[in-house]
């Protein structure tokens, strides 16, 4: 009787290798139809669709056996992954890494090549060409309504996989609606706007948000400043790995030499007591962990602004102190402004945005101004001299001073003061003839009188016997 339950309880191992063939057979066959099974090397061993592999005993019917599960027509074993073999998207990440490309677009193009996957409903990029990749692009303008700026993120995420990644040169694309990129004039704080926004905070946002609008910082850049980057001594920040992978130099405001001063005292004592703790490592660019492994722990390498909890390194397994997230500062802001009470969409960007507006206004040159704003080409810094044109283009409107313009009617010329005989300094009159010349009535050459007042004269002269003849 325990015997017959154990049979029924556990029937796929008490069977014989034969039936336990059978009763997998069709369990196996349909797996086939969807995944590509790796046949194991060893025996005994788990197959890929989960079903474990049948070995029927030598005395077993070869009719019986069920035949070899055909492969998928759609696989291509060109772009298979093998056994060891990266997927996809971890190709894109190993070719991002290693053309040194930031975190943020790495994340950027895995994001963008995993939707162009998903709206072709998972169709490998290696089946797709130049029509797939023309239909994402314009359902995204059409579709989505997405800005110009995503739509051309997303082409260079599509661009690099195909170039990059799959070694595949892409034709023209023909056919793609693009977004239409506007023209838009910054949004730009008037320094009373600013006092009243920084007004608002207090602690490291403030100063934060003092240095972004006195320095020219963008947020992330603030954010990843370090304690060797900041001299107070020659007045300068040194940005490194800003934008475009360009270091700069800007200023420090005067009027933050000792917050930022007392700011590093703190974080000092805090690396101090992190030291204590077997902690107080900060994380370095590139291989400098590896060529200096003690520079971690260094003064120098610490944030300026580090954040309050630690992190573990994937890299190296340490535990690390993080920066303050920028999320924390833009917040921050926001709310600020809300307070302040400022229709203005005011973000951290625009604090750098009325940096250089102001210094516009100061009189600065606008080549001193790229420099300290980290800008390629001038003509990106030319965008904030729209500001030295008050109130279009400088153009005073009439409805602020409506006696300055011309009267209705013409003003009569002044009267010509009275010649004077012993005057001999009086000039002649107004629209006066000149002199040896008798004013004359005598109509113009050409007017249609002009005959007329001639033959007139003419008669005038002439005796009584011709003037008969002529009547």
């Amino acid at each position: 009787m325990m015997q017959g339950a154990v049979r029924r309880i556990f029937g796929f191992i008490t069977r014989p290798p034969n039936e336990a063939a059978e009763a997998v057979a069709p369990a196996r066959i349909d797996a086939m139809d969807t995944f590509t099974v790796q046949e194991s090397p060893r025996k005994g061993r788990i197959a890929a669709d989960g079903v474990p592999p049948a070995h029927p005993s030598p005395g077993t019917d070869p009719a019986r056996t069920p035949p070899p599960a055909p492969a998928n027509p759609g696989t291509d074993p060109a772009r298979t992954p093998q056994p060891g073999q990266p997927r996809l998207l971890e190709r894109v990440r190993r070719a991002a890494r290693a053309r040194h490309f930031s975190p943020r677009t790495e994340r950027a193009y895995t994001h963008w090549i995993r939707r162009f996957i998903l709206h072709h409903h998972k169709r490998h990029p290696a089946d797709m060409g130049e029509p797939e990749i023309t239909a994402f692009l314009s359902s995204l303008a059409t579709d989505r309504r997405v800005s110009a700026s995503t739509q051309n993120q997303a082409l260079s995420a599509l661009l690099f996989l195909y170039e990059e990644v799959l070694g595949r040169r892409l034709e023209w694309l023909q056919g793609v609606v693009r977004a239409r990129r506007p023209i838009r004039l910054p949004v730009v704080l008037s320094r009373r706007e600013v006092a009243a926004v920084l007004a608002q905070l207090e602690g490291t946002c403030h100063l934060m948000a003092s240095l972004m609008y006195g320095a020219g910082l963008r947020l992330m850049e603030c954010c990843q400043l370090r304690i060797k980057d900041v001299d107070l001594s020659r007045g300068e920040i040194t940005v490194r790995d800003g934008k475009g992978s360009k270091d700069r130099v800007t200023l420090v405001p005067s009027i933050l030499r000792q917050p930022l001063k007392r700011q590093m005292e703190e974080v000092h004592c805090l690396h101090q007591w992190d030291l204590a703790h077997e902690r107080g490592r900060a994380p370095l660019p590139g291989a400098l962990e590896r060529k200096y492994p003690g520079a971690s722990k260094e003064w120098g390498w610490q944030w300026l602004f580090p954040a309050t909890r630690f992190y573990r390194n994937d890299r190296t397994g340490h535990l690390h102190r993080h920066h303050l997230h920028e999320s924390v500062v833009q917040r921050a802001v926001h709310n600020a402004a809300r307070v302040a009470r400022i229709a203005k969409p005011a973000t951290c960007h625009t604090l750098r945005h009325s940096f250089a507006t102001h210094l516009l206004e100061s009189g600065y040159d606008i080549r001193t101004i790229q420099e300290l704003l980290g800008h390629r080409d001038v003509s990106t810094t030319m965008i904030y001299t729209h500001v030295l044109n008050r109130g279009g283009r400088g153009v005073r409107s009439p409805l602020d001073d409506p006696d300055a313009g011309p009267p209705d009617h013409p003003a009569r010329p002044p009267e010509p003061p009275a010649r004077d005989s012993g005057d001999s300094l009086a000039g002649p009159p107004p629209h006066d003839e000149p002199p040896n010349r008798p004013h004359s009535n005598r109509p113009v050459r050409g007017d249609p009188r002009a005959d007329d007042a001639h033959a007139d004269n003419r008669d005038s002269v002439l005796p009584a016997s011709d003037k008969g003849k002529r009547s």
